[in-house]
């Protein structure tokens, strides 16, 4: 039967499972990504499993996010990372060097291999040819561990791409039309594959683009095939050695199937809050804009940068924009100087900070509260910008370059119009500026072995979490609506994400972007407490803090009309019981403060997916069910993953020493 590339790449490493959407598979990981914001947690989860060495083909620990260091903390953090990835045998990305992603795909993405990341844009790597998933830190250390990764098997959902882009229009337009279409929910339990003769005009970065943002269409990944255009990519980093071809066989079908006419995309924008809730640029033009942010790992590639520089050379920002530049890695930022691109930014006003993620997840560039800020970033969740009241649009290159020199949101068709100006013919090198002396090898498995990690004050280690009581009568400390992103469950920003490797402190933050009092109320709870959810709870970040913060203040049960895949996973991983309503009718009839009751739960959860929860306030009772295989029921019950396999450890380390004393006739 002919097969599409996702499949392909499943079938390569399937070790568990059949290829049946829905069915639980176990999949062989060759490659692993972290960075710092996810990565302290993950290096504290390797100790905690007694790692001696990592076990994959490539493991890489980048530090890309808490950059910024205004005290002690991050300094720490980085210092923690450096040796403890010397100590269990993993490349480290040195602070500046650049973003994960891009950095990846330029220095260690090979087409035909599978990678999970603690970072939901992992996904990124897709536009190499690759299976790349974003998944909980912990995964990751399971994965380094030589462990493979349990997922249900997605759809394929086949997007035939045709035509060519109008001019003033790129790769993001692409993924925002996407978006338009199906919102944040539309690719949930779903790989997106692209195909078709379209292709031909994205390059492997422009394909970057819409394998990146297809998180936020909550989709398991995206791929794409590995064509020319990744050979010609690969060739431009000196590793044409590591291309191979993979495309899909002719006749290749798939679960769900859509086209898009790249000749009819137009400029689109996201308006506040959401990444699904995107319009078209002429709109909306015309509001007044206060900064513009070109950068992040959703517009990585030296075009999204050169083509900025090429609109705003000879010209000036206005002046009542703060225009900033966030290049994604020193490779880029270095080809982007030789092309003299960045002296043409630097004269229009623009700022060039380090090479990181910087304003994207809240590490400085904070918007004026009330003024509106348009970035080329992925996301805009509330909050997410380290300005509580933030508005925070999502656009090209093109649109915000336009929109950096008229102070307001700008078509960037409508500016060339009224300027006199051709869509630029960029000039880019053949030739990447390729400089590894940021990235740290690490040291032969003799010499790691006698590093010891280095853990400033503000390391603490992961906290013990105990297993889940057969019988639960406890409150809803609190009530959310849909779409609630991890970024209002554990929030970024220069304040909270210093505290990532700090588990204690870093829950003081929980949830305080939709009510500050929830810490104090956690921690008064005696005996736990529930959340309760809408549609799509956990979108967003894949960061386990947002499951593991809130089970330090008590979090037992989290109830929702649906969940985000890697939150979910996530919860389980840390003993939170995850439950959706049989009747999504019945989260009306929940109010903060009612006390729910839940019985006989470890033999109910382990033998039927349907429970009966009473709210004893009410005097009512509704359904709910879960859909947790029997490993992740046996990882709740235990009080979380890690639990488990130290309480199997010990298990078997009893059996061992049962047999020694039997054979020695010590006992019978």
């Amino acid at each position: 039967m002919p097969e599409n590339v996702a499949r392909k790449l499943i079938a390569a490493h399937l070790e568990a499972g059949e290829m049946t959407p829905g069915e639980e598979i176990a999949i062989r990981i060759d490659q692993t990504l972290t960075q710092d914001a996810t990565g302290t947690l993950v290096m504290q989860e390797l100790e905690a499993l007694g790692l001696d060495r990592a076990r994959t083909e490539v493991s890489v620990q980048y530090v890309d996010h808490n950059l910024l260091q205004t005290d002690e903390k991050n300094a720490e953090d980085h210092e923690y990372l450096r040796t403890a990835c010397a100590r269990f045998g993993l490349w480290f990305s040195k602070p500046g060097n650049g973003v994960s992603h891009p950095t990846h795909m330029q220095r260690f993405g090979i087409p035909g291999k599978t990678m999970v990341g603690s970072d939901s844009h992992t996904p990124a790597a897709g536009s190499l040819g690759m299976l790349a998933i974003g998944v909980g830190g912990l995964e990751v250390a399971l994965a380094i561990a030589g462990r493979p990764l349990n997922i249900r098997m997605p759809e394929i959902w086949g997007v035939r791409l045709e035509g060519e882009l109008p001019e003033w229009c790129s790769a993001k337009d692409v993924i925002l039309e996407m978006l338009r279409r199906h919102d944040v929910k539309g690719g949930v339990n779903r790989i997106i594959e692209y195909h078709g003769p379209g292709l031909d005009g994205l390059t492997a970065m422009d394909r970057h683009v819409i394998a990146n943002m297809g998180a936020e269409l909550g989709a398991t990944t995206t791929v794409f095939p590995s064509d020319g255009a990744v050979q010609q990519f690969l060739a431009a980093e000196g590793r044409e050695d590591d291309w191979t071809e993979l495309v899909a066989d002719p006749g290749a079908s798939y679960d769900v199937e859509e086209s898009i006419d790249l000749g009819e995309i137009q400029p689109l924008i996201a308006k506040p809050s959401s990444p699904g809730n995107v319009v078209p640029v002429r709109e909306v033009a015309g509001a007044e804009i206060s900064q513009v942010v070109i950068g992040s790992s959703a517009n990585p590639g030296l075009r999204d940068f050169a083509i900025a520089a090429a609109m705003v050379a000879g010209r000036q920002s206005a002046a009542e924009v703060s225009f900033d530049i966030n290049p994604t890695s020193r490779e880029i930022l270095t080809d982007l100087t030789k092309m003299g691109a960045t002296s043409e930014l630097v004269i229009s006003g623009a700022r060039i900070h380090q090479a990181g993620c910087m304003g994207c997840i809240g590490m400085g560039q904070a918007p004026a509260t009330g003024r509106n800020s348009l970035r080329t970033m992925p996301r805009n969740f509330p909050g997410r910008s380290g300005t509580k009241e933030d508005a925070v649009w999502l656009c090209s290159p093109e649109t915000a370059a336009a929109s950096a020199l008229t102070g307001q949101i700008t078509d960037p068709r409508d500016w060339a119009a009224d300027v006199g100006m051709a869509y630029p013919a960029l000039d880019l090198p053949k030739q990447h500026a390729i400089n590894t002396a940021m990235l740290v090898e690490p040291p032969p498995p003799a010499e790691a072995a006698a590093i010891e990690p280095v853990k400033g004050p503000n390391i603490s280690s992961l906290p013990e979490l105990d297993p889940l009581p057969d019988e639960i009568e406890i409150p809803v400390l609190l009530k959310v609506g849909d779409n609630i992103s991890t970024d209002e469950i554990s929030p970024a920003g220069a304040r909270a994400l210093p505290l990532r490797s700090n588990i204690p402190k870093l829950a003081e933050f929980s949830f305080t972007q939709v009510d500050e009092t929830y810490p104090d109320r956690a921690r008064a709870a005696d005996g736990g407490h529930i959340i309760v959810g809408g549609d799509n709870y956990g979108q967003g970040s894949s960061r386990e803090h947002a499951a593991i913060a809130p089970r330090h203040l008590g979090l037992r049960v989290a109830i929702a009309k649906s969940f985000a895949r890697i939150h979910w996973q996530n919860l389980a991983n840390f003993g939170v019981l995850a439950l959706e309503f049989a009747d999504p009718a019945d989260y009306d009839g929940i109010d903060r403060d009612d006390v729910l009751r839940l019985e006989n739960l470890r033999d109910t959860i382990g033998s039927t997916d349907t429970l009966t929860v009473a709210n004893v306030t009410k005097d009512e009772t509704f359904r709910v069910r879960h859909r947790l295989s029997p490993r992740q029921v046996a990882d709740v019950l235990a009080g979380g993953l890690i639990s488990r396999l130290a309480a199997e450890e010990h298990s078997d380390e009893h059996r061992a020493e049962e047999t020694v004393l039997q054979d020695s006739g010590e006992i019978s």
